[in-house]
């Protein structure tokens, strides 16, 4: 049976932590303009197509 002592991800060659959290951070922005602008859309139909 494999030992289970060590997480793979620690241990893993090629790792690149800074990249992973710029990565995280621009998601986190579009889907917070993406979001902002959806509700932009939205509020203009509702105003304009009532």
């Amino acid at each position: 049976m494999a030992e289970h002592n060590e997480v793979a991800y620690t241990t893993a060659d090629g790792n690149d932590y800074p990249a992973h959290e710029q990565t995280y951070e621009g998601f986190i922005m579009l889907v917070k303009y993406g979001s902002a602008a959806v509700i932009f859309i939205v509020a203009m139909m509702a105003i304009f197509l009532t």
